[in-house]
């Protein structure tokens, strides 16, 4: 492997881990956030402010656009899958589950990304990378049932957190063939995807309850909503997409799959270091392996 495989490896895997470290430190920002606004809410603020910075980027020339190329309807495919499908996936079936069987659905999410790399791009992973996500998703499950296991019996729910599931496999399959854009024409289509179907949900939302004034007002009259837009805007959805569109054009999918379980690590130790919740030993041992099962995937 020459010098300049290896750098764009190393910088592949750097993306990959920073995108899941910016993912998983939004627990501390949503968690009080999320009782005071409805999630689309949130998310039709997040994704108008990631909107606004991205075109005022442009606008002082520190990112170069240019989408009249061929795949436009692709890039947009993608953006429908990730963020709005899988957000509306992840938000209800979150909300209409328990969190011992989100938690499972969303381990999962490695095992079918690779499936599907598998059957549409044709990349077979190597044995570490199967040991590695295997560690991971076994690591992520760990966690999830260190917190205790309840079932909500909703197939609402499980058909909501299975498309999300599905949508983010069908993502990052849809970057790694969306070459023709580069990582940040495909951040900023799919940003403004999410903005059009996020704030119009929103405001429909705010109409029907009769509250539009208080949802233009929130950000403004809640801090801890404001200061979750802008961690969601600016962190989650311009940096993290960036470098999670990035890191799937350097590394592959199945490589980046890998690290989709460290955002479950960071959550777990951001709310023990800053939040004082508990931390027990079974879910170090989830940690653990989660952190063994990212360096397996990616140590050839």
């Amino acid at each position: 492997m020459n010098n300049h495989s290896q750098k764009n490896i190393l910088l592949g895997c750097l993306s990959a881990f920073s995108c899941e470290v910016l993912f998983g430190l939004s627990y501390l920002f949503t968690k009080e956030a999320a009782s005071q606004a409805s999630a689309m809410a949130l998310l039709g603020w997040r994704f108008a402010l990631a909107l606004a910075v991205m075109l005022v980027m442009w606008a002082f020339g520190l990112i170069s656009l240019n989408l009249k190329k061929k795949g436009l309807g692709q890039a947009i495919l993608l953006g429908l899958f990730s963020p709005v499908l899988y957000f509306v996936g992840e938000t209800f079936g979150i909300k209409s589950t328990t969190a011992s069987e989100s938690g499972v659905f969303l381990a999962t999410i490695p095992v079918v990304t690779l499936l599907m790399a598998i059957l549409v791009l044709k990349d077979k992973p190597t044995k570490g990378q199967m040991m590695g996500i295997s560690l991971t998703v076994l690591g992520v499950l760990i966690s999830v049932f260190a917190v205790g296991v309840q079932a909500s019996f909703s197939f609402f729910g499980y058909a909501m957190l299975l498309l999300a599931v599905l949508s983010y496999a069908f993502y990052c399959v849809l970057v790694e063939k969306s070459q023709a854009f580069s990582g940040v024409e495909l951040t900023f289509v799919m940003i403004l995807v999410g903005f059009c179907v996020f704030s119009t949900l929103a405001i429909i939302e705010g109409l029907t309850a009769g509250k539009l004034a208080e949802l233009w007002a929130l950000p403004l009259q809640q801090s801890s909503f404001g200061m979750a837009v802008l961690y969601q805007g600016i962190a989650c959805s311009v940096l993290a997409f960036f470098l999670s569109n990035y890191a799937i054009s350097q590394l592959g999918v199945n490589r980046t799959a890998s690290f989709i379980g460290v955002s479950t690590a960071v959550a777990i130790l951001s709310g023990v270091l800053l939040l004082g919740e508990s931390f027990t030993f079974i879910q170090i041992l989830g940690v653990l392996l989660i952190m063994l099962g990212v360096y397996i995937s990616n140590r050839g």
